[in-house]
Formats: C-alpha cells, structure tokens, sequence
C-alpha cells in the first residue's frame, strides 16, 4: 500500500511527466508546420493554440496566403481525419451533416439508413464560410457547440476531438451571408492572415515551385492531442492574469465597462470570451515552452480573441477600429 507521503509526490511526477510529453509533442509538430508554411509564425502559433485549447478557429485572410494549405498541414501533423468544405450559397445542411436514404433489402424490406456527411471529421475546413446560407451555418453552430448532429430525431455523436477550422474572404462580400454574433462567439479565436514579409515570400517561390515538394511529418495523433489537451485545462492561472482576463473582458462592455472605452461600444464580449481568453493564455503557455500563462500571453491574445465578440457603434467607426479599441485595453495590462 502506498504511504499518504508518496502520493503526492508521484502525482507530481505524473503531472511532469505528462508535461514532458506534451512539450516534445508540440516541438516536433510546430517543427513539421514551419517546415511547409513559410512567413506566417503568428497565424501557425494561433491556430494551434486554438486546437490545443479543444476550440475551433476563423481564418480571415485575402485568397492566396496558405489558408488551405496551413488546415492541411494540421491535420496531418496531429495525425487528424480531415475533410474540406467548399460553402457556397446552394449549399444545404444534408451537405454536410449527411442524411438519410431508404435501402431496400434481399427480401424486400426497406429501411433507412444514415450516411454520414463531411462533418464526420476529426479536422473540418469550412471554406469561405460565409457563402453558405443562415440555414446552413445554423446546423453547423450545433456540431461546433454541441459536438453532435441530429437528424430524423436520432442524435450522432462526432469524432473526438472535433475542430472547425473556417476561413472567410474579408474583401469579396457579394453575395455572401454574414455570420451572426451568436455562430462568430462559437469561434475561440479569429485568426486575421497577413502577406508575407519578403525573405518569407522569397522562400515561398523557391520551395514551391520546383519539382519536388515537403510533406509534412505527422508529430502526434488524436490520442496524444486529446492528453496534451486534457493537460492545457490542468496548467495553474495566477490570481493577475485571471484579474486580468476580467479586467479586459469586462472593460469592453458598453453597460458596465472602462467609462473611457464604453461609449464606443455597441455590444461587447460575454463570459464565453474570458473563458476562451484563459483556455488560450494557458495553451500559449504549452505551446511556448511554459507549464503557467503570463500577462504577455494575455496581451497577444487579446486581439484574436475579442475582435469578433464586440462591434463599435456608428459614431466611432469614424475614428478608430476595434484593432485600436483592444489595444488601448491591451496597454492597462500590467
């Protein structure tokens, strides 16, 4: 029988053990990621603080900056099932959830049966989501809030983990269907891709336009992302950086927030946005080499987190953008 003075020192070691795993883990696999995508550290470093975090992430982005390709990349690298949407304006909820189709047997008994949609993924690419109708973004809010689809009454349960990775055209908005502010707070972080600098771009047109190509090494699977996860939920918050979470969340709210910040504002971020703001610092944390987040993970943070859970009013656009509004609550951190 193990004495009462051990046991905690072997949870201990578990714990360090288990954290050991996670940081080689996430070393090899941001590794195998730089390896293909080229001059997008920042967007590589948030999307995989949103998978490690167990949320799903929106890509905002002009055609042509690696989207696609950095969805791609993940998967493979995490060892995921992943499937990829196109979401145009004809798109329906059977499209992508799946539906039912009456069988008939050799015996002549029909029955249906329930053929499964590309949401049955471990890693799903919504592809310019907002071509696809209000119906069909309805459908797939369930799956990412629910992690479950329901059709003819029947619920299905999705693969574990499940992550939505969605991008969106922030230029060509004819003809699309915005996203609503319910199916944006579903989305832990909104990832904005930028051009390349030149070396990066440079890079980009010579290992990409010869004969031979990189595929990425896969550096875990699902179970190893699943336990690296579970971990992230485990790191410890200092009493700062959680003041901190609720000092700017709070701060940007129209009722009750900064008195210098709150007129601006039309609607502000809710609860769900510190929930996701402390998921994302703790996995930052991990992904950066480090067992406990810091204010410096909250200012980087911010941003990705909070621009599309807030909206200026009318009056305000004129003078500023929300970019500047967060980094005027960013700059009281300390």
């Amino acid at each position: 029988m193990t004495s009462p003075e051990l046991a905690p020192t072997s949870l201990e070691t578990a714990v360090v053990e288990s954290a050991e795993r996670a940081l080689d883990h996430i070393g090899r696999a941001r590794a195998a990621i730089g390896a293909v995508i080229f001059g997008q550290d920042e967007v590589v470093e948030q999307a995989l603080v949103t998978i490690l975090a167990g949320g799903h992430g929106l890509l905002v982005g002009v055609p042509g900056l690696a989207k696609t390709k950095l969805v791609e990349t993940l998967g493979k690298v995490l060892g995921l099932a992943e499937q990829r949407v196109q979401f145009t304006p004809d798109l329906l909820p059977a499209d992508i959830i799946g539906s039912e189709v009456l069988e008939e047997g050799a015996d002549r008994s029909r029955s249906f049966r329930f053929i499964k949609g590309p949401i049955f993924a471990q890693l799903l690419m919504a592809d310019e989501i907002n071509r696809a109708s209000p119906r069909t973004q309805s459908a797939l809010l369930q799956a990412m809030q629910e992690h479950h689809v329901s059709v003819a009454g029947k619920r299905y349960d999705l693969p574990r983990p499940f992550h939505v990775l969605a991008t969106q055209n922030p230029l060509e908005q004819e003809g699309t269907y915005p996203l609503p502010e319910a199916q944006l707070d579903r989305f832990l972080m909104q990832i904005d891709v930028h051009y390349p600098d030149r070396a990066s771009e440079r890079r980009v047109l010579l290992e990409t336009t010869g004969e031979k190509s990189v595929d990425p090494a896969q550096a875990l699977d699902a179970e190893e992302l699943m336990a690296t996860q579970r971990l992230v939920r485990r790191l410890p918050v200092g009493d700062k950086v959680v003041d901190a979470i609720l000092d700017l969340v709070r701060a940007a709210r129209p009722d009750d927030g900064d008195p210098a910040i709150a007129p601006h504002v039309a609607w502000g971020p809710g609860p769900r946005a510190a929930q996701a703001l402390m998921l994302a610092t703790r996995a930052r944390a991990l992904a950066t080499g480090r067992l406990a987040p810091s204010l410096d993970d909250v200012a980087v943070l911010a941003a990705p987190v909070l621009r599309h859970r807030m909206a200026l009013n009318f009056a305000a656009r004129r003078e500023m953008s929300v970019s500047d509004l967060i980094d005027k609550l960013v700059a009281r951190i300390g």
